[in-house]
């Protein structure tokens, strides 16, 4: 029903920056949050900013001052604007989103995009 496509990933060295967007399609009335989560190869996947639909933001201890999160409702988009990246940041990044279907529905429904790779080198 619901499909997010993620782009924006890549190579950065420390310091660096990176935009990342995640595009949601198909049936949606309203996507209330929007969330970014991330998982390195060992490690738990953690929440790094999440959104919500009147645009109050929550962030990561370790990402607060550096990470950014936006969203653009005419676009059904969310982005994440990385600053001053550090190794630790590697990981994949996962883009989330809490969606009600329609008009008819009080249900909301959880989706999750395929993943997108970043890698900070030092």
């Amino acid at each position: 029903q619901v499909q997010l496509v993620e782009s924006g990933g890549g190579l950065v060295q420390a310091g660096g920056s990176l935009r990342l967007s995640c595009a949601a399609s198909g049936r949606i009335f309203r996507i209330n949050t929007m969330a970014w989560h991330r998982q390195a190869p060992g490690k738990q996947r953690e929440m790094v900013a999440a959104i919500t639909s009147g645009d109050s933001t929550n962030y990561a201890d370790s990402v607060k001052g550096r990470f950014t999160v936006s969203r653009d409702n005419a676009k059904n988009t969310v982005y994440l604007q990385m600053n001053s990246l550090k190794p630790e940041d590697t990981a994949v990044y996962y883009c989330n989103a809490d969606v009600r279907p329609s008009i008819l529905s009080a249900r909301q429904y959880d989706y999750w995009g395929q993943g997108t790779q970043v890698t900070v080198s030092s």
